[in-house]
């Protein structure tokens, strides 16, 4: 039976009505997933109820905003190997809770890491009968695995991501210049992303007035200076004139480097950048001694370094918002008892955000002037456009699938323990209030979250997103076949599903 959502306030993203919120519905098909209808005024609603009466489920959402479900293309979640950090079946309830109906997993922190396909198919394997939304997978560029890249694309990840300096892993080592060189030279025309986490180590500045107390903040702020991310931006920057490749700055803190990134733009590097939540919510004068929940890499920065930041995001020099969900244990993260608690220079790094996206970014809109529409571009429409999914996510379309968020921008929530979904509590955020609030995530159809005093969600119905590029495409278009694996909670299916003939090559 096919559903129709309706609300007095929808917001498409589509050409039909590009920029208006109006009163009405959206039909999705029950076969599919896929949107077949959008009425676009209350009258075409009651038409339609009426026409198709008790051949129809109808959900009505009142006076709730229903827009595009958004999508998160920086999350880690680490499973398999370190499922204690994190693991599909938390992380997607946690997006599914945030209004997220697509993330795309990093290839490190799991053990092992997406740096083949047969650790691709394992991965996969992990995923089965957990998630609760769609997830899909970039691939890692380490040394040594560059006959693995190609094959990698095929089997269908959304891009690469290496890292210029040390990751913090064994399994995932850093790559020099010269391998980056080689492997934008084996990607040139794939239209696939070559992603850089971009920090160079550099020697410590001359004369700086280091403090040694490395349970404040400012220490270990002075061990990732500006100067790391400029250089290796500067590494980057060269590559995407050089080759024709996609790159992309995954995680920018540092606003020093966007004359950079705009120089390399206008002449006509195929570039694209990111920030994430917390460089645009937090600043380092705010961040309290031995809080190491703060921690992450590339460091947040200060206020004026923000304020930066965010007028890039209104230039239109960064082009998507990301949480860069990062968890770890609190044992890791140094949160707990001992003579070790809250050393900055010892503690993981990393920063736990995914649920809590779109109200962090929604309660500084207004005071930076920007619109709902820019919101959904922001943490939407680009995301998809990366990721390779603009032809199926991000538009409430006919044809496209029916994924929905459905919040209220116009009240508030406090961040509590007890409402955050993913695995560890250890975040920020806690106890700030935020404006906008998720009410239910609709993914293809089915009604996943709803937000009552007990959070329900529906079973994981998630899919798995394979993206098999054409490798003879041109550097402005992309042939995208969708490998689509779906995995309903009570009949998983057999593991042979996902091997051989569907992801190894």
């Amino acid at each position: 039976m096919d559903t129709v959502y309706t609300s007095k306030r929808i917001f498409l993203n589509s050409a039909i009505l590009p920029a208006e919120v109006f009163p009405g519905g959206i039909v999705v098909s029950a076969l599919d997933g896929k949107v077949t209808r959008v009425l676009t005024s209350w009258s075409c609603v009651e038409q339609y109820l009426k026409d198709n009466e008790g051949d129809l489920e109808h959900i009505d959402f009142g006076n709730l905003l229903l827009m595009p479900g958004l999508i998160d293309t920086h999350v880690h979640i680490n499973e398999p190997g370190r499922t204690e950090w994190e693991g599909f079946h938390t992380a997607t309830r946690a997006a599914a809770a945030g209004g997220f109906t697509t993330i795309c997993d990093m290839p490190l922190n799991s053990i092992p890491p997406t740096t083949s396909v047969a650790n691709l198919r394992t991965k996969v394997k992990a995923a089965r009968g957990k998630i609760f939304v769609d997830v899909a997978f970039w691939g890692g560029l380490i040394p040594g695995n560059q006959h693995e890249l190609r094959r990698l694309i095929t089997a269908g990840v959304i891009g690469f991501k290496c890292f210029l300096c040390p990751s913090g892993v064994e399994e995932f080592p850093h790559v020099s210049e010269e391998q980056v060189i080689e492997a934008a030279r084996l990607l040139e025309g794939t239209g696939t992303v070559l992603a850089f986490h971009a920090e160079v180590e550099c020697q410590r500045l001359q004369n700086d007035t280091t403090t040694t107390d490395p349970f404040k903040y400012r220490t270990f702020l002075q061990t990732r200076p500006d100067k790391m991310e400029q250089q290796a931006i500067e590494l980057v920057a060269k590559v995407a004139q050089q080759y024709d490749v996609r790159t992309h700055i995954v995680h920018l803190s540092t606003a020093h480097a966007l004359p950079t990134i705009r120089a390399a733009r206008a002449l006509g590097a195929r570039l694209t950048v990111e920030t994430c939540h917390h460089y645009l919510s937090l600043a380092a004068e705010d961040v309290p001694d031995a809080r190491t929940e703060y921690k992450c890499c590339p460091p947040i920065r200060d206020r004026i370094n923000r304020e930066q930041l965010w007028h890039a995001v209104q230039a239109g020099d960064i082009d998507l918002i990301v949480s860069d969900h990062s968890p770890s244990t609190p044992q890791l993260k140094l949160l707990t008892a001992g003579k070790r608690q809250g050393n900055f220079l010892e503690a993981w790094g990393g920063i736990s955000s995914l649920q809590l996206g779109l109200p962090l970014f929604w309660t500084n809109c207004r005071r930076y002037g920007l619109s709902l529409q820019e919101t959904v571009r922001l943490l939407c429409t680009e995301p998809a456009r990366l990721s390779g999914l603009e032809h199926r996510k991000s538009r409430l379309d006919i044809g496209f699938d029916g994924d929905i968020c459905v919040w209220d921008p116009d009240s508030t929530m406090t961040v509590t323990e007890d409402m955050i979904e993913f695995q560890h509590k250890t975040t920020p955020y806690l106890n700030r209030t935020l404006q906008g609030v998720v009410h239910a995530t609709v993914l293809r159809g089915t009604l996943i979250y709803r937000r009552s005093d007990v959070p329900c969600f529906g079973p994981p119905v998630g899919s798995i997103l394979l993206e098999s590029a054409n490798e003879t495409s041109t550097k402005h278009s992309v042939d995208n076949s969708v490998k689509l694996y779906k995995y309903p909670a009570l009949s998983p299916g057999p593991v042979e599903d996902l091997e051989d003939d569907d992801i190894d090559l």
